[in-house]
């Protein structure tokens, strides 16, 4: 039970606050965490009690949670301009400078940029646009998507069908028809027992290339991927994975679409995910790092072919048909920019690097000869460590005992955050992070894995 649970704030929430991928049952019973501060890579309860948060939030807060920079660049450009849109062809100078910054930084030339408010909302925004240019070369039946097992791209209704998460279906008879899901690229769980790194890439654009010829080729629109799958467990994919799934779709004419949500602004050790996978995307989704997640803005880049459908689609006059009200809006523009320029002032790539194999290294440190850890997999500054019953032979635990969320609940009253995704505990913290936090989270995962590992081997779990 949670000391705040009788508090004025968590009275309120209960009685009026319908929260996010939350069991509504536990909620009642033992109240929210109460965070009311933040101090660079921590957070702070309503008790005074410290967290460093490994998580950064969502996946989000790259540059911790009270970064002043940002919050002087809201004010300064709200007394400026608090609002506008970018319907009927207004704009604002902070967007159309952000609009130049994110093409030249994905490396997208001749591309634009394309304003949303969310993840979400610019996967979704990627669909529209590869059913846009498909139905302008004159092949209108191309619309079906291909997403992976285990994947994670937001939660609208689209986003939520592209989704390989049955948690994100069940509750709301998701996916729609034409979004289908073909093998996750997992070496732990999906790679067969002596099946090389090459055999395995073969054998997932080989299942791939079967999927598209059992559809028709002529109805598949686009492929959409993370190129390191984040939320379903943090899976980077095998070496020469995109290489060979993009093989197969040049040979059927199907778009590549990048959802650099999580991975992009530094967070894989490059400036962008695809950069550290080898893939080539005719899109790119960008959320989360733009703003640190300070102000909810993302964006849409798209390459000159994306642009040329858009243009001879509405060649006769008429208007693109697709926008948000608050897109473009110049406060978060205003944020995204001050962001980029705080991460190339850190020259946060080499520091992602740097820290993540220091935090790598503490993470095998920790989990070395854990009887209940199975792997340790990741790639810059996200780790993902795999509870399992018996590591000897991966099997893993009875999805009931919920063994990595009782871990993490364990790790909460320790002091650190994690992300449980079924037995997989997730590590995903801010990218300004240093020696002494990394100290910070192996001595704190290490309590809380101990604990847990007395708690299996005792059955009181």
């Amino acid at each position: 039970m949670l000391s705040n649970t009788q508090s004025e704030t968590n009275a309120t929430d209960l009685a009026y606050h319908l929260h996010s991928q939350t069991n509504p049952q536990a909620l009642s019973r033992e109240g929210a965490y109460i965070v009311v501060k933040g101090d660079g890579t921590h957070v702070i309860d309503e008790n005074g009690k410290r967290y460093i948060d490994a998580m950064a939030g969502l996946w989000c807060a790259s540059l911790g949670f009270n970064n002043q920079r940002l919050g002087r660049a809201a004010a300064t450009q709200y007394e400026e301009l608090g609002y506008y849109h970018s319907f009927y062809g207004r704009t604002n100078p902070k967007a159309a400078n952000l609009s130049k910054k994110l093409v030249e930084l994905t490396g997208m030339a001749g591309g634009k940029t394309f304003f949303v408010t969310s993840g979400s909302e610019a996967n979704e925004t990627m669909v529209k646009l590869a059913w846009l240019y498909h139905a302008s070369r004159g092949k209108p039946t191309k619309r079906k998507i291909i997403a992976r097992d285990r994947a994670f791209h937001g939660s609208t209704i689209v986003a939520g069908s592209m989704c390989g998460l049955e948690m994100m279906h069940r509750e709301f008879g998701l996916p729609l028809p034409g979004f289908i899901h073909t093998l996750c690229p997992n070496n732990y769980r999906v790679r067969l027992p002596g099946e090389s790194e090459a055999e395995f890439v073969s054998r997932l654009a080989g299942e791939l290339e079967r999927m598209i010829l059992r559809e028709g080729p002529d109805t598949i629109a686009a492929f959409i991927a993370e190129p390191v799958i984040a939320g379903g467990g943090i899976i980077p994919p095998p070496a020469g994975y995109f290489e060979a799934v993009q093989k197969v779709l040049a040979k059927y004419d199907i778009l590549c679409l990048d959802d650099e949500v999580v991975c992009g602004f530094g967070r894989t050790g490059n400036w962008f995910g695809r950069e550290t996978v080898g893939m080539t995307p005719d899109m790119m989704s960008l959320a989360k790092g733009i703003t640190s997640s300070y102000f909810p803005l993302a964006a849409v880049v798209v390459s000159p072919k994306i642009l040329e459908a858009v243009e001879r689609y509405n060649e006769s006059g008429t208007s693109f048909g697709h926008g948000f009200t608050n897109a473009a809006h110049p406060v978060g523009a205003a944020v995204a920019a001050e962001t980029i320029a705080i991460y190339e002032e850190l020259d946060i790539v080499p520091h992602v690097r740097k820290i993540g194999a220091r935090l790598h290294q503490k993470l095998a440190e920790v989990t070395k000869d854990s009887p209940i850890v199975g792997n340790l997999r990741g790639v810059g500054l996200m780790y993902g460590v795999e509870l399992v019953e018996d590591p000897s032979t991966g099997t893993p635990f009875a999805p009931a005992r919920q063994i990595g969320a009782r871990l993490a609940a364990i790790a909460y009253e320790n002091g650190l955050v994690v992300r449980a995704m079924r037995d997989t505990v997730g590590f995903c913290p801010p990218l300004i992070i240093d020696d002494n936090d990394v100290e910070e989270i192996g001595a704190k995962l290490q309590k809380a894995l101990r604990e847990t590992e007395k708690a299996v081997q005792a059955k009181s779990i």
